[in-house]
């Protein structure tokens, strides 16, 4: 199957941005690339010095890869691609503040450890099922904003999943668009004693 190369979508890019040097650019969407790009290329992208919003969502994208030519990244959105695995965050971890990656093949939230500046994690329909994955997200001092809906830890549960998420990561003011208040919090003080499963009941 056809695949597009980041230096052809960057080209494209270019011609539909007036000639402006995607090094130059502060924002970048290569969406719906047509065929679609299958994998993120080190050596073309480090080329985005001055990039902060960075989004290859809606390819095919299957692995995430180190960039450590980004140094000014904030926001990278690769939502809708086919990755497994958070991977390639260590170089872009001191700038990066917002990741989406909903619609993707993500089990486990290991590799985001180097974001210390992440506060927003969009990770929907994914297929992360154990609720002990969501306690990583404890390591991150700035996480506020998260999105779980459609994972699979969500089904069968007594409770409002987004309460659970709340109980174990209280620090965080927004979940699947639900706003922590303090209604929110007394509600989570309100559930019963039992945690959530370990794993996904089948």
């Amino acid at each position: 199957m056809a695949k597009t190369t980041c230096a052809k979508a960057l080209a494209l890019w270019e011609a539909d941005n007036q000639g402006q040097p995607p090094s130059e650019a502060e924002e970048i969407k290569l969406c719906f690339i047509n065929p679609p790009i299958d994998k993120m290329d080190p050596p073309v992208l480090n080329g985005l010095a001055k990039v902060k919003r960075l989004s290859l969502s809606s390819n095919s994208i299957e692995k995430m890869v180190n960039l450590p030519g980004l140094r000014q990244i904030e926001i990278l959105s690769l939502s809708r691609n086919v990755i497994k695995k958070i991977s390639g965050l260590e170089e872009i971890g001191a700038t990066l503040k917002e990741l989406w990656l909903s619609h993707n093949f993500i089990e486990k939230l290991d590799g985001l450890t180097p974001c210390v500046k992440l506060h927003t994690l969009y990770i929907g329909n994914n297929r992360i099922k154990i609720w002990d994955e969501i306690d990583k997200l404890k390591d991150l001092p700035e996480i506020a904003n998260v999105l779980f809906q459609g994972n699979p830890i969500y089904e069968n549960q007594k409770d409002d999943p987004k309460l659970l998420v709340i109980k174990r990561i209280p620090t965080l003011k927004n979940v699947d668009g639900l706003v922590v208040d303090d209604t929110v919090k007394e509600k989570v003080q309100n559930l019963q004693e039992g945690v959530p499963a370990t794993t996904v009941k089948q």
